[in-house]
């Protein structure tokens, strides 16, 4: 594909020419063999290496830079899937965005009164191109958090697509993909806030201090 270099190269939120990105990409694959393990690696370090919380709800676009998020302890599913889009980069892996609406059939309580909805839109995912073909990977959930509330912890090989599970460990209903928005060689910050605004309301400006672990239903 001709249009590969493109999906290797610094963006303003893909920032990882910065020193902290490329020796986080380096400790991360040193002795990796193969594209497919690099990646995997690189997944299972953001996945795990950070803390889901989808109370972060961000407005400045400085916090969706790799490069920051990088320097947080969790975030959430937009910032993490930027983090791994760019340590995939760093790692010469050709890497894009790729952005869903899903429903939370699991959503909790706590949590859907804030948002007014089941439905998480601008889900972010990270797209990789391994063996020829582009692979959806999600490293939302980490195993912490899935361990606690019978989640099952999404695992990518760098063969397949790892995408959110419709089911959780009791067969109750999870995840469900209503909407695909397609794939970004960057953020495209300016839409995603104006269909949060338009989607949550007052959620950002809410300054009440909420539980992070209080994401699933019980």
């Amino acid at each position: 594909m001709n249009d590969l270099p493109r999906w290797t190269e610094p963006t303003y939120f893909l920032d990882f020419e910065s020193r902290p990105i490329r020796d986080f990409t380096a400790a991360t694959i040193d002795g990796a063999s193969s594209p497919e393990e690099k990646a995997t690696r690189l997944f299972y370090a953001v996945r795990d290496g950070y803390r889901y919380d989808p109370y972060l709800t961000y407005r400045d676009k400085e916090s969706y830079r790799a490069s920051h998020i990088l320097e947080q302890p969790s975030g959430f599913c937009v910032t993490k899937a930027v983090l791994l889009t760019a340590l995939a980069r760093s790692a010469g892996l050709p890497a894009r965005l790729g952005f869903a609406d899903v429903r939370n059939h699991l959503t909790s309580p706590k949590l859907m009164q804030r948002m007014k909805t089941d439905v998480f839109f601008f889900h972010g995912y990270s797209e990789l191109f391994l063996g020829g073909r582009w692979l959806k990977a999600a490293p939302t959930f980490n195993r912490e958090l899935c361990d606690r509330f019978g989640v099952k912890p999404m695992d990518f090989d760098g063969t397949a697509d790892a995408l959110l599970h419709p089911f959780d460990t009791s067969g109750r209903r999870h995840m469900e993909y209503v909407n695909e928005r397609g794939s970004f060689d960057d953020l495209p910050f300016e839409t995603m806030i104006e269909v949060f605004d338009a989607s949550y309301g007052d959620f950002f400006s809410s300054e009440d201090e909420q539980e992070a672990d209080e994401v699933f239903s019980a």
